[in-house]
């Protein structure tokens, strides 16, 4: 009975604390309008958006980057949207020559332009290879987001906007980071299709 009351309070536990952090999150709505505005700019101009973090960051960075290049909720031209920890054979590479704290940065020097938004997912913050990109795609000319937990470390320091998520916990963290960025991909894609129509129109006559 013990063992039963300690397993249904996991269940319990994680909802109220995922519920309590979403509720903060609406404090970061200035910060994720920054986000979404400078992606917004840098698509309309030609630009990417570059994502990249490790074990389940890269799949959030997979997972958000995908939501711009195919769809979100609109059907629309698709987007220049790239998580570096897709291709195994060139991470795997940099990995093996350089060192896996260069698996991100050189994708970043090869593939970074002037006015690409790059994003650094880590809970931590702390993540030498993601914190190494920022820093490269800042040398660039990009602009860098972090999204991160309470503790952002040096990833935090280093972007020009850093989205703070209100916890220690793993797990919460990760599940605040995807509310963040459905909603930026939902004001991008949304503001992107916008712009188009209006262009359309113009060109229409």
């Amino acid at each position: 009975m013990l063992a039963e009351l300690n397993l249904e309070s996991v269940f319990a536990d994680a909802v109220s604390k995922h519920l309590t952090l979403i509720q903060q999150l609406d404090r970061q709505r200035p910060k994720l309008q920054e986000v979404a505005n400078r992606m917004t700019r840098t698509l309309l101009e030609g630009g990417k958006i570059l994502w990249c973090g490790n074990g389940g960051s890269a799949a959030d960075s997979q997972h958000l980057a995908s939501e711009l290049v195919g769809r979100f909720r609109r059907d629309r031209p698709g987007m220049a949207s790239i998580a570096l920890c897709e291709n195994a054979a060139t991470i795997i590479g940099i990995a093996n020559d350089y060192g896996f704290q260069e698996v991100f940065s050189r994708q970043v020097e090869a593939l970074c332009q002037r006015g690409d938004v790059f994003v650094g997912i880590s809970t931590s913050g702390a993540s030498r290879n993601v914190v190494m990109a920022a820093l490269c795609a800042r040398r660039l000319g990009a602009y860098v987001v972090a999204i991160t937990g309470e503790h952002g470390g040096k990833l935090g320091s280093a972007a020009d906007t850093w989205i703070r998520i209100p916890s220690n916990e793993t797990a919460r963290i990760q599940e605040a980071y995807m509310l963040c960025g459905h909603m930026i991909c939902d004001w991008v894609e949304l503001a992107v299709s916008l712009n188009n129509a209006v262009q359309a129109q113009r060109q229409a006559g």
